[in-house]
């Protein structure tokens, strides 16, 4: 069963005036847990085969990626706007033994950024209404990563067919992703951009599809 995860877009366009830290910690609170909690897909498929380091979760919800890195190895850094989030977050680290290969960081990333560099960058669905410096942010997260590192990219194609299509919300392809991340030639290898179709209940519980979109870039060592 595919479920969604930390995907940091609004519920409903009434809400899209709302996007700061009160109204995701509100949309935390509806209920004890918002996501599946587990990884997402493309992340372990991405990340499995590399040799584990530090990593960067930007948008990292209530944990579900960060732990997963924790457990394969990884030292992680998870950052999201939601002080509720991560204080599920860091539970959830500690519960699953991995809280001393964890830390956790409220920033909202418009405004602030975690400092340091990471071998494993990894933005997941970082959309939302209204005002946000995605291209920005994640140009941000390139700068992040270290020589031979990743910076990994996941991201909606459009709307899933049963949801409202609204002009608020981009929805870049790969190859636009690419071009908005501002790469310096000769300093980076773009090892996959491309969309992909994967299982995601409706929300009556049918099953249904939707497509995503990823793009994985690896800073070239110096």
């Amino acid at each position: 069963m595919a479920h969604e995860h930390h995907e940091h877009h609004h519920q409903s366009p009434e809400a899209a005036g709302f996007a700061g830290e009160e109204f995701w910690d509100s949309r935390y609170r509806e209920s004890e847990r918002i996501w599946s909690g587990d990884a997402n897909a493309v992340l372990v498929r991405e990340a499995a085969p590399l040799a584990p380091g530090r990593a960067l979760d930007l948008g990292c919800g209530e944990g579900g990626d960060a732990v997963w890195l924790a457990r394969a190895g990884w030292h992680v850094t998870g950052t999201d706007i939601s002080g509720v989030a991560l204080e599920r977050a860091a539970a959830h680290a500690a519960d699953a033994g991995v809280a001393d290969r964890t830390a956790w960081e409220r920033h909202d990333l418009a405004e602030s950024f975690p400092a340091g560099e990471y071998d494993l960058v990894s933005a997941c669905f970082l959309h939302t209404y209204g005002e946000f410096p995605r291209e920005r942010v994640l140009r941000r997260a390139a700068a992040a990563v270290a020589p031979g590192g990743i910076l990994l990219v996941v991201g909606h194609a459009g709307w899933a067919p049963w949801q409202e299509d609204r002009p608020e919300v981009a929805f870049p392809t790969p190859d636009e992703v690419v071009a908005q991340l501002e790469l310096a030639d000769g300093a980076w290898e773009v090892l996959l951009a491309e969309e992909h179709v994967r299982a995601q209940n409706q929300p009556d519980g049918r099953p249904g599809t939707r497509t995503d979109n990823a793009v994985k870039v690896r800073r070239l060592s110096s």
